[in-house]
């Protein structure tokens, strides 16, 4: 499981939009920490990750 910090990730939207693109693309499991804006997701290799995120407007970074 690798974690991401997601900066823009602020609402429930922003939640349903991030696990809407990940599962489709494959990821087995999420888990969201809003407060620290940061997502933890395994089943996905890292730079599928960030792609998929920035598709839908929000720029990533591994932590």
């Amino acid at each position: 499981m690798a974690t991401f910090h997601v900066p823009d990730m602020s609402c429930g939207h922003c939640k349903a939009s991030i696990t809407e693109i990940l599962t489709k693309a494959g990821a087995e499991h999420l888990s969201f920490d809003m407060e620290a804006r940061t997502v933890d997701v395994s089943g996905l290799a890292t730079e599928a990750v960030i792609a998929k995120l920035d598709e839908i407007g929000f720029p990533a970074a591994q932590k």
